[in-house]
């Protein structure tokens, strides 16, 4: 009898895991806050030429990534660009328009991969650069546990000053993951992490189990010569449209059989690497992004 009650204690003491999501370009298709620029602009909150200049910055995006300068750049364009904004009206656009915009371009296998790892007993954390008014309500949709965001600082009036209290880029991220697992029992060794951009090398080395998710040049680079899988995700869904329809299961003790049978449903999902450029996408996103200019240019 003792030695049951002994098994049950060591079972149910288990450190508790987590994975790790970068937002965009691994479990959506484009980039989060660009992808609101028109939005902005029929709020007021942005002119004709700030849309059509992230509609460029969106098309430098999608075609070939963004290095560290380029982010730099979109950080400090972003920290200006939204300088006087009023936060709660950035909140009511952003949630006007989430379904329409966010809902379409989220990745199947992302959404399937959520779903794996929380019928696995693992937390779902959504890791991103882009401002926490647009990526907590993404959070929220895709069924997160917690966020990490860029927070803007708000004066006193409620509005963005222009200044940036927390950058979530880089390396911060990683801080910003071991801080979480101290706090909440993460044993990183065993947690997942997934991205698309060799910025987020800190990230991904963080944990045991690190995922480079349609990765720019530099990351593919990076993981072929860690061995680190990579993954490509290509199908974007709406998620009331998947089979069986989107729905968080619930969460389940974390016991050892539970995460034999998640680890053997998360090895059955269909990957595949990818050692190439995908030209075709390259051609997409170009034909895109004259459609958008052409959709702007109309406004």
């Amino acid at each position: 009898m003792a030695a049951t009650y002994a098994l049950l204690v060591d079972n149910h003491s288990l450190p508790r895991t987590a994975a790790f999501f970068d937002l965009d370009k691994t479990v959506i298709a484009k980039s989060s806050t660009l992808t609101f620029s028109k939005s902005f602009y029929q709020g007021g909150l942005i002119n004709r030429r700030a849309v059509l200049r992230t509609a460029y910055a969106q098309f430098v995006f999608l075609a070939g990534g963004a290095d560290h300068d380029q982010m730099e750049r979109m950080r400090e364009y972003l920290s200006a660009l939204c300088k006087g904004w009023n936060v709660q009206q950035v909140r009511e656009i952003v949630a006007e328009t989430l379904h329409d915009l966010i809902d379409p371009i989220i990745y199947d296998e992302a959404a399937s991969l959520i779903e794996e790892h929380h019928t696995a007993g693992r937390d779902v954390v959504i890791v991103s650069t882009s401002g926490a008014e647009v990526v907590e309500p993404i959070g929220e949709l895709l069924g997160a546990d917690r966020v990490v965001a860029t927070r803007m600082v708000v004066g006193d009036d409620g509005r963005f000053t222009g200044e940036v209290e927390y950058y979530a880029y880089g390396p911060t991220k990683a801080e910003a993951i071991k801080e979480l697992a101290e706090s909440e029992g993460y044993d990183l060794s065993r947690c997942y992490a997934y991205s698309d951009s060799v910025t987020d090398v800190p990230m991904l080395e963080s944990v045991g189990h690190p995922y480079a998710v349609n990765p720019d040049r530099a990351l593919r680079r990076e993981a072929t010569a860690r061995d680190w899988p990579i993954l490509v995700f290509n199908r974007p869904v709406r998620l009331k449209q998947r089979l069986p329809a989107f729905s968080m299961p619930p969460r389940p003790a974390l016991v050892a059989a539970a995460a034999v049978g998640a680890a053997a449903a998360t090895a059955g999902l269909v990957w595949y690497a990818s050692r190439r450029r995908n030209a075709a996408a390259q051609t997409a996103a170009a034909r895109a992004m004259t459609r958008t200019l052409g959709q702007f240019a109309r406004i």
